[in-house]
């Protein structure tokens, strides 16, 4: 079992920066595909960056490209999620995933993920 605990959240203005972290916990994550979600309130879950077991590879979705980098420290066991130039259509609260294949199919996908955490707001004030 993995338990993934995301940190880092809170109000920020537009144009303004935030790194999130998701800490693991239990088995190691070094071979796990690790992705970061959003999603608000009534709304579906929406993908927003994922990063291959090395970390040599990493996909965004387009409404975050260039803004966001998403990174990994397997030897803390911890992922990163970098947010610069927040815009308030980035509300939402951010969960981290983990998938223990360490598949690169459908990184996009929440499906292929087995592990979730929590979660932590982000708010992006205009």
């Amino acid at each position: 079992q993995v338990q993934l605990v995301e940190s880092g959240g809170g109000l920020v203005q537009a144009g303004g920066s935030l790194r999130l972290s998701c800490s693991a916990s239990g088995r190691t994550i070094s071979s796990y595909t690790m992705g970061w979600f959003r999603q608000n309130p009534g709304k579906e879950r929406e993908f927003a960056a994922a990063i291959s077991w090395s970390g040599g590879r990493t996909y965004y979705a387009d409404s975050v490209k260039g803004r966001f980098t998403i990174s990994r420290d397997n030897a803390k066991k911890t992922v990163y999620l970098q947010m610069n130039s927040l815009k308030p259509e980035d509300t939402a609260i951010y969960f981290c995933a983990a998938d223990y294949s360490g598949s690169l199919a459908t990184p996009m996908a929440g499906s292929k993920y087995d592990y979730w955490g929590q979660g932590t707001q982000v708010t992006v004030s205009s």
